[in-house]
């Protein structure tokens, strides 16, 4: 049975969600998720949410850490839009229900009403403190709690275990248009209920987080396949700066455990980034030691590991307490302390790992794509906030920032435009379904994945790129076939989306004729002048 609605939101993560609760009052607002509610990559975020509060701190000191960790690529003028929105988006989050971390004895802040007693912590890139946070599971209590909110309010349906196929374009149904391109909704597969129907929208809105599992290795959530870059990119939609996956410098070594993040917050908090034998290494690298920026952080580490030929490093924050360490990590204390490894008295190992995608779906200020009645926010987006590196706890306050925007844009465009009623055909489904091929695509998964790793991973060559892009293009066929010739099933759709942004991705990489931020290949080891995105 096909579906209408005002607003569709595909995603839901904070920016999603917070998209949401404003477009409420405006009109019927539908939020997907191809899985449950609860999985993304919010719920894991454990640092916070930099804001401008303590009493030594200003928009403008924010503003060049941001610009300093982009290296030469971020657009000013959304560096200082978002930065200076931050206390009042902030604001929204505490009006919404969100209990952050009061501050502890002796520590200054602005005279706010609202804000005056917030705790802050400093994480890496950061001159001052300056994240607002919840101890070590910010993300999660401001999942919970909009997403509480979502369920409660009037005119919000969260439809769960729903997988967008494709957007619905004015383009699509008619290729010879010369008009402009409009999106008109989406194809949804109900998994549960086992077929594909059409979801007509006024607005759609992607949200659907970053493309960790595009590598092997990654902090992400298991679903976190690309899949709103994927569409934008199907539907005609530009994609930039791909080639930026921002390696996370630490995350958990362990045969159990594979994705679990320590936050960057330990080392804000004093921890030390040490190797094999003891020795703290991170000063020999950069000035700022184990609170570099994370693409340095993460080069670093790696090139430990081959210099001492070791399996990983270690965070040590033994030195602290165990008060302070109980207070400020309790879930990264419990973790570690259910795999035999207590925090308060030996260090932790860990690797870097695939984390947090700086490019994706170009968008302007308001979060619009290049086609009309569509929105990019939070990891999907490229807004030029992070340019070729993103700033710690940057990430959720870009959510909240660019879906405010999104929003009000939204109230003002639904004012002033009509939609027009459109002939949208059904889905034609496939009945044909072969499982022997499922473990085919499986395997594939998993090719792509370990080729994304070995050949486009925290250090890169032409040449590596070049096969990867040569072994991709093999591997886009075959999954293609798959897709069209099979009963739509979401490890296909996934199958299909990652293949796609690994592709883009490689493309990017081969672009970008350069070493800046995130991205470094041996070949080019200087970054060129004037700086700028790789757009597809």
């Amino acid at each position: 049975m096909n579906k209408t609605c005002d607003f569709l939101v595909i995603g839901t993560g904070l920016a999603g969600l917070s998209y949401a609760l404003k477009m409420a009052s405006h009109g019927k607002v539908i939020i997907l998720s191809k899985k449950s509610a609860t999985q993304t990559n919010t719920q894991s975020a454990q640092g916070g949410l930099a804001a401008v509060i303590a009493a030594d701190d200003s928009f403008e000191e924010h503003i060049q850490d941001t610009l300093t960790a982009g290296a030469g690529l971020c657009r000013q003028n959304v560096v200082e839009m978002v930065v200076r929105q931050a206390p009042e988006r902030m604001q929204d989050l505490i009006n919404w229900g969100v209990h952050f971390d009061q501050k502890s004895d002796g520590f200054h802040l602005k005279n706010s009403e609202s804000v005056r007693n917030l705790d802050l912590t400093r994480e890496g890139g950061h001159n001052k403190r300056r994240i607002v946070h919840v101890q070590d599971h910010t993300g999660q209590a401001i999942h919970e709690t909009l997403l509480r909110r979502c369920r409660e309010t009037k005119n919000i349906e969260i439809l769960e275990d729903h997988f967008v196929i494709d957007l619905l374009t004015s383009r699509k149904l008619d290729p010879f248009s010369i008009s402009r391109n409009e999106c008109l909704g989406a194809y949804v597969f109900d998994i549960k209920k086992d077929y594909v129907f059409t979801l007509e929208s006024k607005l759609t809105v992607l949200a659907t987080g970053g493309a960790g599992k595009v590598y092997l290795y990654t902090t992400n959530w298991e679903g976190a396949t690309g899949d709103g870059i994927a569409l934008a990119y199907r539907a005609g939609a530009r994609v930039a700066n791909l080639e930026f996956m921002q390696f996370h410098p630490t995350c958990l070594y362990h045969p159990l455990e594979r994705s679990f993040l320590i936050s960057e917050a330990l080392r804000g908090e004093g921890a030390e980034l040490i190797n094999s034998n003891g020795v703290a290494f991170m000063k020999s690298y950069h000035p700022m030691g184990s609170l570099a920026p994370r693409d340095i952080v993460a080069r670093s580490i790696d090139a430990e590991m081959k210099r001492t030929s070791a399996e990983c490093v270690y965070l040590d924050i033994s030195h602290k307490p165990k008060d302070f360490i109980l207070q400020h990590f309790p879930v990264i204390f419990e973790k570690c302390m259910r795999l035999g490894i207590d925090i308060c008295k030996q260090p932790i190992p860990v690797v870097p790992a695939a984390h947090y995608l700086c490019g994706g779906v170009v968008t302007d200020e308001n979060a619009l794509t290049g086609i009309h009645r569509l929105y990019a926010v939070g990891e999907t987006a490229c807004t030029g906030l992070h340019g070729a590196n993103r700033l710690a706890s940057n990430s959720l306050l870009e959510c909240i920032v660019l879906s405010h925007n999104a929003a009000l844009h939204s109230q003002q465009f639904i004012k002033s435009n009509k939609t027009h009623k459109t002939n949208i055909p059904d889905w034609i489904p496939s009945t044909k379904t072969d499982s022997d091929e499922m473990i085919v695509i499986s395997h594939m998964w998993e090719e792509i994945r370990r080729l994304m790793w070995n050949y486009v991973g925290i250090v890169r060559s032409d040449r590596r790129l070049e096969r990867a892009e040569h072994r991709l293009e093999n591997l886009m066929t075959e999954v293609r076939d798959y897709y069209f010739n099979l009963k739509v099933h979401p490890d296909i759709l996934e199958l299909r989306n990652i293949a796609l942004v690994a592709h883009l991705t490689v493309q990017c990489a081969l672009k970008r004729k350069e070493s800046r931020g995130i991205h470094y290949n041996i070949d080019h080891p200087q970054p060129q002048n004037p700086a700028r995105d790789t757009v597809l």
